[in-house]
């Protein structure tokens, strides 16, 4: 049986990610951690793709999918823009 079939492996990633995310935070890791755990709970639930490529398929998806739900949150909401009047250097 191949190891991305298993689902501790993609719950390893995921947690691999997540804490890489930590290290070099901007949300840009986030969403892969998300899609690797949501791969890894589907294949752990006895849903699983036929092939690599499908399994892959499915992971993207699902990354981006998480991300452009967390971008929606924890984005900048409307309103918010930074406006600076004075200068570090003055």
């Amino acid at each position: 049986m191949p190891l991305w079939t298993e689902w501790w492996v993609w719950m390893s990633g995921a947690l691999i990610l997540a804490t890489l995310e930590v290290l070099v935070p901007g949300y840009i890791f986030l969403g892969f951690a998300f899609g690797a755990a949501m791969v890894g709970l589907l294949i752990l639930f006895g849903i699983s793709a036929s092939g690599l490529a499908l399994t892959l398929v499915i992971f993207a998806v699902l990354s981006l999918i998480s991300y452009l739900v967390m971008r929606k949150v924890f984005g900048l909401r409307t309103g918010q823009v930074k406006i600076w009047d004075t200068d570090v250097n003055d």
